[in-house]
């Protein structure tokens, strides 16, 4: 008898165990899901801005169509990416593109004055400090769920409950590297 009890309260202390660790699991799943839902709603600002910089880009310097083509297409390549990984590359395409229209603008000094475009620079520029900040809470949260996953005994509950693990939201190689100076 006791020891029906006792393989008992054994029994149910593993599974309050699994319980537990399971649902800690949950928690940090949806805590990268909201992580990646912040990222998102800061890429989306940026996308919404770059047609408006674009057209008064266009405004003054309309014969720049190759750079402000490549914004666009850029831009269309980032607002259809989907994974962190595809997401990351079409960001650092549209980066690029974007640094090349800041540097086209650099001709044109009635551009530079204009209310309207200074405002969307300024826009710009914070809304690149939202997404570097949302990148980076987004990628601790995916640390501490990879952490999480990939330890033992939550590996077990997570091999059995079907978590896998998460992408980084990473830059492109070359942008990992020391800035180069060049004179």
């Amino acid at each position: 008898m006791i020891m029906v009890v006792v393989i008992s309260a054994l029994v149910l202390l593993a599974l309050v165990g699994v319980i537990a660790v399971y649902n800690g699991l949950v928690r940090r799943r949806n805590a990268v899901d909201n992580a990646w839902a912040q990222v998102d709603v800061q890429l989306k600002r940026r996308h919404d801005l770059v047609p408006n910089l674009v057209e008064t880009v266009r405004g003054y310097a309309g014969h720049e169509r190759q750079t402000l083509s490549a914004v666009t297409a850029a831009r269309t390549q980032a607002v259809s990416a989907s994974t962190p990984a595809e997401q990351a590359n079409a960001e650092h395409m549209l980066t690029g593109a974007l640094r090349g229209l800041l540097a086209v603008v650099e001709s044109y000094p009635d551009l530079k004055a204009s209310r309207n475009f200074a405002e969307l620079q300024e826009e710009l520029a914070t809304t690149e400090n939202r997404i570097a900040y949302s990148r980076q809470y987004y990628n601790d949260a995916v640390l501490t769920y990879n952490n999480a996953i990939q330890t033992v005994p939550a590996n077990l509950v997570a091999g059995l409950g079907g978590f896998a693990s998460r992408e980084y939201f990473q830059a492109p190689g070359e942008e990992r590297g020391p800035a180069r100076v060049r004179f």
